[in-house]
């Protein structure tokens, strides 16, 4: 017996598999990657997300057809944004962590690799003496040359392991500090209220109908398709509700400007990327500047960090 299973925290995974039982060709054709951290099968980006029941369904379809018998266990319950937030951070902590010690072990191993290089070229004869081709000390010093070759290799792969490793640790470091830089929550911000609009047009969009084309959906309809999309409406509102409260800390503590169409005025310089620009209109969401050419860029009103006015 397999059974899938979603839970909010978890995400989408499937029990009861084994090793050569002819589930992997089933899983991996329908989406499921193998976590080798965990030693189990899911379903990629289903973590802290409402379960993808077109997959799952899909999936034990898959299975029954193969021979299976396949269950469902499927918690539609979700976690608030602030949750899943700070799982995240703790999680990428746990990384860092990990990075970092995968980065010292490299190091060292790069530095033992690098004394058995320069131990192995010391026994080298002095002065680059050429091989004596007949004599008793032929075969000694041809060895002596391989172990010497081979153990810097060594030493050069371990010092690209090493850095790489190291340049692992020190990007994990920056990835919570990148998720919440101020323009980054700005764009979020947007981005998930535009989301938000998508389904809520979703329910009032109009029915296809063989015969007269697309019609208004029936109030009936309505009904039905808000009720399908109550969890995905809520799971939208409750990020954009934690992304705001973000967003207005940010601008209360001055990390964040907080400009927008109201305090932005055609003639004002601003600074955006570190450069001052005129400002040439002022748009709803964007605000237009000029190049020094004949055209002009656009910009968010998040991407502002300085405004003067002309007087």
């Amino acid at each position: 017996m397999l059974t899938i299973t979603h839970t909010h925290a978890a995400g989408t995974m499937i029990e009861g598999t084994s090793r050569g039982d002819g589930t992997a060709d089933v899983l991996k054709t329908n989406g499921w990657r193998w976590g080798r951290s965990i030693s189990a099968w899911f379903v990629p980006q289903s973590r802290d997300r409402l379960p993808k029941l077109h997959t799952i369904t899909r999936t034990r379809a898959a299975l029954q057809a193969a021979g299976f018998e396949v269950d469902t266990d499927i918690d539609h319950e979700q976690r608030t944004t602030a949750e899943v937030e700070a799982g995240k951070i703790e999680r990428q902590a746990d990384r860092v962590d990990a990075l970092a010690g995968k980065a010292e072990r490299k190091s060292r191993a790069d530095d033992a690799a690098w004394v058995n290089a320069c131990a192995a070229h010391d026994r080298l004869p002095e002065g680059g003496e050429p091989i004596k081709i007949g004599h008793h000390s032929e075969s000694r010093h041809r060895n002596a040359i391989t172990t010497a070759d081979n153990a810097m290799r060594k030493s050069v792969e371990a010092s690209a392991d090493a850095t790489a490793a190291q340049a692992r640790a020190d990007a994990a470091t920056l990835t919570t500090d990148a998720r919440y830089r101020p323009v980054t929550v700005a764009n979020r911000i947007d981005t998930l209220g535009s989301e938000l609009r998508k389904l809520e047009r979703r329910i009032t969009a109009p029915c296809y109908d063989d015969t007269r084309g697309y019609i208004d959906a029936t109030e009936a309809q309505q009904q039905a398709r808000a009720e399908r999309l109550a969890p995905n409406l809520a799971e939208k509102r409750d990020q954009i509700a934690y992304w705001e409260a973000v967003r207005a800390a940010q601008i209360g503590d001055g990390t964040a400007t907080g400009y927008d169409r109201s305090t932005v005025n055609k003639g004002d310089r601003v600074k955006i990327r570190g450069q001052w620009r005129e400002v040439v209109r002022t748009n709803l969401k964007t605000v237009s500047v000029t190049t020094g050419y004949t055209w002009t860029d656009t910009a968010p009103y998040a991407e502002i960090q300085q405004l003067v006015r002309p007087e």
